[in-house]
């Protein structure tokens, strides 16, 4: 069996490699056949100054969608065969434009035959498969440019890992770590303050006993995030003493623990949560945004990193 039949879906770049080897191979017999002395990877480049327009390394690598310095090594290679010419522009002088030597013209006159039976080529060979490459290729371009595959898989790998986190009521044995997740953010940004000393020292009395909860994110039965919930006066709850620990990062921790903090109010009664937070903090920020979180101007702040205040109808 073919190891990509093996492998699967995960092999579509190595696939799609090994399609591209032998379609390269079998153009060079192409130009071969023709009597063309250019390589099959030069094409992009060569058509692109098929017109005899001068053109900067810069301007050929946007039109046809490669790196600078991929096309700069193609030139370089096409320079050493006299099929392309280097010299600055009178306009500017700091870039070094390429154009079609009379060598290359000349090659451009004579391919326009080979263009015209590899396009018939190409043509009655889709009308011989089931699906179109051509249009399928434009439609994984398309789909790469709006999300990248690297940003899709990362989204896979979350939705993965967030299904074995756990979101779980706080247990004494647990109240070192509320203080630990806790102190590592903060002090990664800011600096500790008075206020978060009562709170994480003393999280039963603070907390637990005046109405509130503490819920906690367990990954692999290990406590990697916390969040508190707690009571105000008029039917509201301040979420806050969020905090996921940096090796629980990209698990989407963020957005469950608010999730469940928000359910969590919600069944206590809540008519609203209010937030404190500092906008350098931008994935907090976001993150609140996400759970339906608006700006407010609240009551003052004990902490002096407080410089926005937001707030969630339930």
């Amino acid at each position: 069996m073919d190891i990509f039949d093996k492998m699967g879906k995960m092999a579509l770049g190595s696939r799609l490699r090994r399609l591209s080897e032998t379609l390269t191979e079998q153009a060079g017999k192409v130009y071969e056949l023709y009597n063309i002395a250019m390589q099959p990877k030069w094409l992009p480049v060569f058509y692109a100054l098929s017109t005899g327009e001068e053109k900067s390394i810069m301007q050929i690598a946007q039109e046809i969608g490669h790196s600078h310095p991929s096309v700069s090594n193609i030139v370089k290679e096409m320079i050493q065969d006299g099929i392309v010419s280097k010299g600055g522009n009178d306009t500017d002088g700091r870039k070094n434009f390429v154009k079609l030597t009379e060598l290359g013209l000349t090659i451009n006159e004579r391919i326009q035959d080979q263009y015209a039976d590899v396009n018939a080529a190409v043509e009655n060979a889709l009308q011989e498969t089931q699906y179109n490459i051509w249009k399928a290729i434009e439609e994984w371009e398309y789909l790469l440019a709006q999300k990248d595959l690297l940003k899709r898989v990362q989204d896979e790998k979350k939705l993965r890992e967030s299904k074995e986190v756990e979101i779980t009521a706080y247990r004494p044995e647990w109240k070192l770590a509320f203080k630990q997740l806790n102190e590592e953010w903060i002090t990664t940004y800011f600096k500790m303050e008075t206020s978060d000393y009562k709170s994480l020292d003393h999280p039963e009395e603070y907390i637990l006993d005046k109405g509130g909860y503490i819920l906690f994110a367990l990954y692999q039965n290990e406590p990697v995030g916390t969040c508190a919930l707690i009571k105000m006066e008029n039917q509201t709850f301040e979420l806050a003493k969020m905090a996921v620990s940096p090796k629980a990062k990209g698990k989407g921790i963020g957005w469950l623990l608010g999730n469940a903090a928000i359910e969590k109010a919600r069944q206590a009664g809540a008519g609203k949560l209010y937030l404190e937070s500092n906008t350098i903090l931008k994935p907090a920020i976001n993150l609140y945004h996400k759970l339906g979180f608006k700006k407010v101007t609240g009551i003052p702040s004990p902490y002096e990193r407080c410089n926005i205040q937001m707030e969630l109808s339930l």
